[in-house]
């Protein structure tokens, strides 16, 4: 891993920034009509390939498999049923899959698809196996596309758009920096159609977005709008990576260290890949509520989280499901995956461990929350 890029200059140089995440949103790929425009698609595959051919890597995390279905599934608009919407992503990944095989082969450059789930990347097992396919494909000389498996992903178990995976696959795969790329050039201090409105050359810190007004919505065939380009963003400065948001239009320029879109400079260091994505990923099944000092032992002492120090159970899960982690009065101080279903937990909560081994046997007094498997997201306040 190359060190921490300071600057537009520094983002711009592929000996620098070495390893890049580019996502592109569905409105940049697709007309007024809402189908695949294959002309955008092949501009911006020609950028990236010139930033490969110039010794960089990149990984792609592209939207736009459902747009790519509309037509020839005859729909008008993204459906908005579930079934409808999984079937629209299963035709049209492929088709999305063939115009940039196409596209990236008329550089002399191969692409492969990586289909992700939050299934995939808050398991141990599954987090690695991701990592490991898209660190070879890499190695290999591959341009990674990768894309959320809308197809067999249900609300419950989605990551909610691609800026956010964007975002956590750029900790995956240990990248320099990210591109995210829209249909607006920059962030602005106001609706960018609104006279007066200015844009935003440099967010250096949480305070920098203040009185800054945000669309929440996205575009009609995308799912974002800029409040999850923002998140994106955050998620990723706030744990070391730099990040430029821009139009596709700019995505040349941007790779060229010009002054266009916004630069959003780093605002933490780098964090475990994996609890980056328990802390962001993650959607709980249910919520664990512990006293004051199982809270200091989590978040001060970085301990486990015992059975002695639970006082609640809430919602419905499994072992091995993510959880919420909250202090009596509702805070949520952690997230965690939890050893014990929920209905497991109740008969051991408050108990300590020489009691569960005379409740239950020896090797079920394991902790609720092994420290490996939990993630602080909120400082503790108390006293």
């Amino acid at each position: 891993m190359t060190p921490e890029l300071t600057d537009r200059a520094a983002f711009a140089d592929p000996a620098r920034a070495q390893r890049l995440v580019v996502k592109v949103g569905s409105s940049s790929l697709t007309d007024d009509a809402g189908r695949l425009d294959v002309d955008r698609l092949r501009a911006l595959t020609d950028v990236l390939a010139a930033r490969v051919a110039a010794g960089g890597q990149v990984i792609l995390v592209s939207s736009g498999a459902i747009a790519s279905a509309l037509t020839v599934l005859g729909l008008s608009s993204r459906p908005k049923d579930l079934a409808t919407a999984q079937a629209a992503a299963s035709v049209g990944q492929g088709l999305l899959m063939a115009h940039y095989t196409r596209a990236f082969a008329a550089h002399q450059r191969t692409v492969g698809q990586v289909l992700l789930t939050v299934e995939d990347v808050i398991r141990r097992s599954h987090y690695r196996n991701a990592q490991r396919a898209l660190v070879r494909l890499l190695a290999l000389g591959v341009v990674p596309i990768v894309n959320e498996n809308d197809a067999v992903a249900t609300h419950e178990i989605r990551f909610g758009d691609n800026d956010r995976l964007a975002a956590l696959v750029t900790h995956l795969v240990r990248a320099d920096g990210l591109l995210l790329l829209s249909d607006v050039d920059a962030l602005y201090d106001g609706p960018p159609s609104r006279p007066g409105s200015s844009r935003v050359a440099r967010v250096d810190s949480p305070a920098d977005l203040d009185g800054i007004e945000l669309t929440a919505k996205g575009s009609h065939v995308g799912t974002g709008g800029m409040v999850t380009k923002i998140e994106a963003a955050q998620i990723a400065v706030g744990s070391g990576v730099p990040v430029i948001l821009t139009s596709a239009a700019n995505a040349a320029a941007a790779l060229a260290g010009e002054d266009v879109g916004t630069w959003f400079s780093t605002t933490g260091r780098r964090i475990q890949t994996r609890r980056l994505w328990l802390a962001h990923a993650a959607h709980t099944s249910g919520r664990l509520i512990i006293d004051d000092g199982a809270v200091r032992a989590l978040t001060v002492g970085k301990k486990s989280l015992l059975a002695a120090g639970l006082i609640g159970v809430e919602g419905t899960f499994e072992a091995g499901d993510p959880v919420e982690i909250a202090a009596a009065d509702g805070t949520v101080v952690a997230r965690g995956l939890v050893a014990y279903s929920a209905d497991e937990l109740p008969e051991r909560m408050g108990a300590t461990s020489v009691q569960l081994r005379e409740r239950f046997g020896d090797g079920n007094a394991r902790a609720v929350v092994h420290r490996d498997d939990l993630v602080q997201v909120r400082p503790y306040r108390g006293t």
